[in-house]
């Protein structure tokens, strides 16, 4: 049987990979570290990484919390059960450049007190890619390296989880999609996927280490590209529509919210500079109407 214990020091071995090689790539800023308590029992390791040569600001936190649930959650789980534990790791990536888009992942683990002797518990997470400009080519790579991350454990993965992240990563009031999707999911079992609990954590892994090879990559095509003032700014814009889906949809910022967790940590996504041009219009025919063409559910990459 899994430990909780055990999922949680394997999630902070994995920060602790995914910090040394973003590191390695940026070549200029290091991660500032701060360990933090929680009221009610648990903590963390933020870390956060700013003014890089390729990263403006990004954070890799790792948390284990545990205590009583908020009511607001128990009325969200529809339970009238008191004690739980979480643990997860959890990434926002905002590039210098345009061209480099924003990432974010998130590997978590949840359970809570039951009636029986085996507690509730069940496997979340995904990681989905924001570009400020759509890129088919770095679009395709990245839906086939999470297609590939999810066809070792289950073929029905990723078609499923790749339209939960479609509709999951929707901004309603926009009527586009926060980027190009990735994968999300929540919830996993054994009675939900037909895997067994070894295999659904051996799955939340891989799609952890999956992080700095994609990454990587999508950083390493466009980093060195040249970009205008007028790119610049869309960047700005399009980080406010990312501003916008995690302080009004987002589920992570919710829980934390919710649960008392340390406020820097729970909104490190926030982008640097963000901007809100009224009532914009793009070009016709301009790359930004191309991207906004291409923020759609339901598109196929692979």
């Amino acid at each position: 049987m899994l430990k909780k214990e055990h999922i949680a020091e394997e999630y902070k071995n994995i920060q602790q990979e995914i910090t040394d090689a973003l590191e390695a790539l940026d070549g200029v800023a290091l991660f500032e570290e701060e360990n933090w308590e929680r009221n009610g029992g648990g903590g963390g390791r933020s870390r956060v990484l700013q003014n890089g040569a390729l990263i403006e600001k990004g954070g890799v936190n790792f948390s284990a919390v545990h205590g009583k649930l908020p009511d607001a959650i128990k009325k969200a789980f529809k339970t009238d059960k008191e004690e739980f534990f979480a643990t997860g790791v959890s990434i926002v990536l905002h590039p210098h450049n345009p061209w480099v888009p924003i990432i974010h992942m998130n590997i978590r683990y949840f359970e809570m007190e039951s009636d029986g002797q085996e507690p509730i518990r069940w496997f979340g997470g995904g990681i989905d890619v924001t570009p400020h400009y759509v890129i088919p080519e770095d679009a395709k790579f990245f839906h086939q390296t999470m297609k590939n991350v999810c066809d070792d454990t289950n073929p029905e993965f990723y078609p499923k989880f790749k339209k939960w992240a479609d509709d999951y990563f929707f901004i309603k009031h926009r009527q586009e999609t926060r980027g190009i999707g990735g994968i999300f999911y929540d919830r996993l079992t054994p009675e939900s996927t037909g895997n067994s609990w070894t295999d659904i954590f051996d799955f939340s892994k891989a799609v952890g280490r999956s992080f700095a090879k994609v990454y990587a990559h999508l950083a390493n095509q466009n980093r060195d590209k040249h970009f205008t003032l007028e790119e610049k700014q869309w960047q700005y814009q399009r980080r406010s529509r990312y501003a916008e889906f995690n302080l009004v949809y987002d589920s992570g910022t919710k829980f934390g919210l919710e649960t008392d967790g340390r406020i820097e940590s729970i909104l490190m996504s926030m982008p640097p500079m963000a901007a809100w041009v009224y009532d914009y219009k793009a070009p016709a025919g301009s790359k930004e109407e191309e991207t906004l063409n291409l923020l759609k559910k339901d598109i196929s990459w692979v």
